[in-house]
C-alpha cells in the first residue's frame, strides 16, 4: 500500500531548494500579507485577540522611545536574557524577530527613487495569562 515497487527512494526534483528560497521581495510581500492578515483578524487587540476576552496585564517597566516624561511601552529590546514577552503572569510559547533592511520608495508622480530603512520588530504569544479581572486565561497575542 503506497509503498515502491523498486529500492529507489524518491527524494523529488533537484532544483526544489532553489524554488523554496524567497527573494527579498517575496520576502516582504510575504511578509505584509502576514501582517495584513494579523492586523484584519483583531490578533493586535491584546484584550480581545482569540482570547477568553480578558485583557492581560502588560509588563512591568519597557521602553521610553521619546524621552524621559512620556509613554511608556510595555517591551524590551530582542536580546539575550531580556524578557521577550508583553504580558506578565504568562505561561506558555513565544516567538520573537526582529527584522531588519532596507527598501525602495518610488516617488508615482516622477518615478524617482530613494533607498529607505526598516526595522520591524514581531512576536507572538501563546498561552495560559492572568488578566486584568485576576482570573485565568487563554490566548493568542500578536506585537507588530
Amino acid at each position: 500500500m503506497g509503498g515502491s515497487h523498486t529500492s529507489h527512494r524518491h527524494v523529488g526534483h533537484t532544483h526544489f531548494w532553489k524554488r523554496a528560497m524567497l527573494s527579498r521581495r517575496q520576502f516582504m510581500a510575504t511578509a505584509a500579507g502576514a501582517t495584513g492578515a494579523v492586523l484584519a483578524s483583531g490578533l493586535w487587540m491584546p484584550g480581545t485577540a482569540l482570547a477568553d476576552n480578558a485583557a492581560p496585564k502588560p509588563i512591568p517597566g519597557g521602553i521610553q522611545p521619546f524621552g524621559p516624561g512620556t509613554e511608556v511601552f510595555h517591551v524590551f529590546p530582542i536580546v539575550h536574557a531580556v524578557e521577550p514577552s508583553t504580558i506578565t503572569d504568562f505561561h506558555g510559547s513565544i516567538a520573537a524577530a526582529e527584522i531588519q533592511g532596507t527598501g525602495t520608495a518610488t516617488n508615482t508622480d516622477t518615478g524617482s527613487t530613494s533607498s529607505l530603512n526598516f526595522d520591524v520588530d514581531m512576536r507572538f504569544m501563546q498561552g495560559v495569562y492572568i488578566g486584568v479581572d485576576g482570573e485565568k486565561h487563554s490566548g493568542t497575542f500578536g506585537f507588530i
